[in-house]
């Protein structure tokens, strides 16, 4: 009786170690609002036919309120009036399962003007990793967010 009570420990352990790393695999498992870990930013990564995007839900504000705030620094002056709140920051996002990343996306900086390419991952312990860079993926910074 012993060897089968372990036996079935065994096959649910198994099964719930399979099931978290294909949650943490699967196209959609990046969906959903994240917070930056350093607390200034919260984004909404969502799907749109095959691309994933994300958009501003919220960041810190300084001097005048969250609302006020456009996309001035944008080098196409048609889109500085634009309101950063509920923007698009990241798009052209797809699910690459050989890599277990998304990749071929753009990331916007807001604070630059500037749009470089972007990857994303999801870390063992469900961090999001936003990576920007320019030509090449060592060329780069990386930002980290947490599931809200």
């Amino acid at each position: 009786m012993g060897f089968h009570i372990r036996f079935c420990t065994s096959v649910i352990l198994f099964t719930l170690i399979i099931s978290a790393s294909f949650a943490q695999t699967t196209p959609d498992a990046i969906l959903g609002k994240w917070i930056t870990t350093s607390g200034n930013c919260i984004v909404e990564v969502y799907k749109q036919n095959q691309e994933f995007k994300a958009k501003i839900l919220w960041f810190k504000a300084t001097k005048k309120p969250m609302d006020d705030w456009t996309d001035e620094k944008n080098s196409n002056i048609a889109l500085r009036k634009r309101k950063l709140l509920g923007m698009d920051v990241v798009s052209g996002l797809r699910y690459n399962s050989d890599e277990r990343q998304w990749v071929d996306g753009m990331i916007y900086d807001a604070t630059t003007g500037k749009e470089w390419n972007s990857i994303v991952w999801l870390t063992k312990d469900n961090f999001l990793k936003v990576k920007g860079y320019w030509l090449f993926r060592f060329l780069s910074e990386t930002k980290t967010f947490k599931r809200v």
